[in-house]
């Protein structure tokens, strides 16, 4: 049983390791004197502990943001109106002035209890709008190469529908961790990618077909991106964002999340670009709380998950909208460096399963079918 204990130690060690590795060399690219932020909890230590090795060894200059249990909960019970619209000069100057940023999730726990206090939520939406602003701008150009990851802890397991273990290792064969050289597994990711990429930029319309599905949208000056892992690990996907007004037809979408909220049988109803109705079997509230909130009738993203690695839902939209399979189209915020130009203080992904006689057009030919690109 001990020599069992300590071979698994030194695995999740050398997994660690890789892992470190795989964010501070691939994902960031950090080069000697590069300024990164890297942004998590305590849960989180372990992987910590090696970023800083990996991130001593390239030569960078590391920083620690760390949160602690409890920290947003009683941030929003007991701040004030000074307090809310104070923005953390940290963040602020790393967002403006530094050359990465890692966010590494660990949560404690994924208290809602901020939802209690709709006016200091918007106090503090607002209070960091331009530091927003400056993320996604930098963001847009890798003048700020960033990447958001995970680390297994016991409240997102449970969360997944999984024992910490599992939940461990699916995370590792995700990010692909389990291969001799993760940098190299994430290149000839970038390679395949690029060919689907080539093929829809030089297509100006597309057209999704599915279940209670059929919605179509003009990409034409945009651009696709082939995401390959570094600003997203795991990654695996490919994402526009749909010129705002070109939008029609309808959509259905089985099951989402937003937060601690659960929506079932979400069907949109668009006209040119502008969701006229909406409906669900469950939790309609949300959904009018959602299309409240400026600019979210309109759609930021349209995309096509591609990792197949992953194959279950896990209320994670880090995993979940590369399902491989699936399509993902997102209300609100567009991202620049598609050249999409809707903005919203909401981006919120909807998954979409294709694998049952999804189809996928691009200007009238069929490229995508059951869940696999021609």
């Amino acid at each position: 049983m001990e020599s069992f204990q300590k071979e698994e130690k030194e695995e999740l060690s050398t997994l660690l390791r890789k892992y470190a590795d795989l964010l501070i060399n691939y994902c960031v690219e950090a080069r000697p004197g590069d300024k990164i932020l890297i942004e998590s909890t305590f849960l989180a230590e372990p992987l910590l502990r090696e970023l800083w090795r990996s991130g001593l060894e390239a030569g960078a200059i590391l920083e620690f943001s760390l949160d602690f249990r409890d920290k947003q909960r009683l941030f929003y019970q007991h701040a004030g109106e000074s307090q809310l619209s104070y923005v953390p000069l940290l963040k602020r100057h790393a967002f403006e002035a530094f050359d990465g940023y890692i966010f590494v999730r660990a949560p404690y726990d994924f208290d809602e209890s901020h939802k209690d206090f709709p006016y200091k939520c918007r106090l503090r939406q607002e209070a960091m709008q331009p530091i927003r602003r400056t993320y996604f701008k930098r963001t847009a150009t890798r003048e700020l190469k960033r990447n958001l990851c995970q680390f297994p802890t016991e409240i997102a397991a449970q969360r997944a529908g999984m024992d910490l273990p599992a939940y461990r290792e699916f995370i590792f064969k995700a990010c692909k961790l389990y291969d001799e050289d993760p940098v190299r597994s994430w290149l000839e990711v970038r390679r395949v990618q690029q060919t689907i990429v080539d093929r829809l930029n030089a297509a100006t319309h597309i057209r999704f077909v599915g279940e209670r599905t059929d919605i179509s949208f003009s990409t034409k000056g945009r651009i696709w991106i082939n995401s390959d892992g570094q600003t997203n690990m795991p990654s695996g996907e490919v994402y526009t964002s749909p010129v705002e007004d070109s939008v029609n037809g309808h959509i259905y979408f089985k099951y989402a999340t937003d937060g601690g909220e659960e929506i079932t049988d979400i069907n949109l109803e668009v006209k040119d670009g502008w969701i006229t109705s909406w409906n669900a079997s469950s939790n309609r509230a949300h959904l009018d709380k959602i299309f409240a909130i400026d600019g979210a009738r309109r759609f930021g993203e349209a995309a096509v998950g591609t990792n197949y690695d992953i194959q279950q839902f896990t209320k994670n939209i880090l995993f979940d909208e590369k399902i491989g399979g699936t399509i993902h189209m997102a209300v609100g915020q567009s991202y620049l460096q598609t050249g999409g130009q809707n903005q919203s203080a909401v981006h919120w992904d909807l998954i979409k399963d294709m694998k049952n006689g999804g189809r996928i057009y691009a200007d009238g030919l069929l490229i995508y079918e059951n869940g696999q690109f021609l």
